[in-house]
């Protein structure tokens, strides 16, 4: 009303930023580059405050790292003041005030002019002014300890608690790690009520809400990372192990893995694995989709039965074992000589399996020197951080089909020897604090000796696993 009391209600406040771990995500993928938190309701008559912003959480995988951008990246954006102060370039002093005056102000229609002339007006907006003054303070002291969080543990939102618990009581809610406040709602009319102006016909405007510019790393949280030289095996692998789950993009050319990929290793009670098959062979990705595809065009899968069809030839008495232990293995880009320096994937590669309880390598038992490539890997894992490289449990000898081809007695001897020094030379250089690393000769091309290799890496993990809750 005109001439009524003053009766507007506060701005409610604007909603806060805020960061969640979850066990849920794997990837960073559905992060958007840009986040924006609701804005808080208007206030209005009847001394009706405004409803304030609902929180935005970011859902992120466990194992992201958070840092905040410094003032001097240019991948940083403007914080809130810098964007003001941009818009205010160039203009003279009378048209900067009254700009400064529009975004903070709000009057009663045809009431500006002899607003901005009375003296309880000049008041409030000297008592606005210091408390913006202490705000930007503040904002600039927590600016000398930029965000950085390590989010390795979950923590879940909490639900809604006891059902019977007395009403009004206040319940801590997790949202997770703040961010980003939101802006303080504007005042209403009645705020600036003094005895010099029983009805003030002006209120502010809200504050615009904190913006951090941040930078997201996801160093992935495996059971079991796998460390070797490219094209050692470890796609082809990882995707033996999981029954052809994995499909990592591999091909005959080096650093064919250029992402980190986790997949889940499901054991079965008689030791097998979800996907196992003694008959199965496991080839580069790229060749077969191309045999697939070449298949599929030439009719040959026109009278193939169906998975249910094939389901049906098993006996109904027939008890198939059940699934009872699961873990994740990490198939990560192929490390070379030097990447501790950061040459070829480098740092990219070694941040990803850190955090691994267990490491595994994998050589090419097939080529001339094994016992050289575990030589670069151990060192290059240390050179990156310190005791690295007793994460280490195993190595598995890859390629083991390559030796002995032909079956002679003289290449089978040969075969021995060479799988016997790679043995001793992890015997004697590859111990760490008194353990000696197991050595596994495998082929996961055509999926021998993999049982045993599953067996080994649940042991590792189950010992991880019953440790962290030490």
């Amino acid at each position: 009303m005109p001439q009524g009391p003053p009766s507007g209600g506060n701005g409610g406040h604007g909603g806060d930023v805020y960061i969640l771990p979850t066990p849920h995500l794997t990837t960073l993928s559905s992060v958007p580059a840009r986040v924006a938190a609701q804005a808080g309701g208007h206030g209005k008559g009847t001394w009706m405050n405004g409803k304030n912003g609902p929180p935005t959480i970011i859902r992120v995988p466990l194992g992201t790292v958070v840092r905040q951008l410094a003032k001097d990246d240019p991948r940083r954006t403007k914080d809130e003041f810098e964007v003001e102060e941009e818009a205010l370039e160039g203009l003279d002093l009378e048209e900067r005030k009254m700009r400064m005056q529009e975004r903070r102000w709000v009057h009663y229609p045809t009431h500006q002019d002899d607003n901005v002339k009375r003296d309880t007006f000049k008041d409030a907006e000297k008592m606005f002014y210091r408390e913006e003054r202490a705000y930007r303070i503040q904002r600039r002291k927590r600016a000398e300890n930029p965000i950085y969080l390590d989010l390795d543990k979950a923590e879940e939102m909490e639900g809604a608690g006891d059902a019977n618990a007395p009403l009004g009581l206040p319940r801590q809610n997790n949202f997770g790690h703040l961010i980003a406040r939101g802006g303080a709602g504007g005042y209403g009319n009645p705020h600036f009520l003094g005895t010099n102006d029983r009805s003030p016909k002006f209120a502010t405007r809200g504050r615009d809400g904190e913006r951090a510019s941040l930078s997201l790393e996801l160093k992935l949280l495996a059971d079991i990372g796998l460390v070797g030289m490219p094209n050692a095996g470890k796609s082809t692998l990882l995707r033996a192990v999981t029954g052809g789950r994995a499909k990592t993009a591999i091909a005959g050319y080096a650093f064919t893995t250029l992402n980190p990929f986790v997949a889940v290793v499901r054991v079965r009670d008689d030791g097998t694995f979800v996907g196992w098959d003694a008959d199965s062979v496991y080839d580069e990705t790229a060749l077969e989709e191309q045999r697939e595809r070449e298949l599929m065009e030439s009719g040959a899968y026109a009278d193939a039965r169906t998975r249910n069809q094939r389901a049906g030839d098993d006996s109904v008495y027939a008890v198939a074992p059940l699934e009872d232990f699961r873990f994740t293995v990490a198939d990560n880009p192929g490390l070379i000589e030097d990447a501790s320096d950061n040459v070829g994937l480098g740092h990219s590669f070694l941040r990803s399996i850190e955090r691994s309880p267990a490491l595994v390598y994998v050589v090419d038992l097939a080529g001339s020197a094994p016992w050289d490539e575990l030589r670069v890997l151990r060192a290059e894992l240390e050179k990156y951080k310190s005791g690295m490289s007793t994460q280490a449990r195993m190595v598995v000898a890859n390629k083991a089909d390559l030796l002995a081809q032909d079956g002679s007695t003289e290449q089978v001897q040969e075969a021995k020897a060479k799988l016997a020094r790679l043995e001793h030379f992890v015997r004697e250089e590859m111990s760490a604090d008194g353990r000696v690393l197991d050595v596994v000769p495998i082929s996961a091309k055509f999926n021998m000796n993999l049982k045993k290799t599953v067996g080994l890496m649940r042991s590792y993990v189950e010992e991880a696993r019953r440790l962290a809750l030490v």
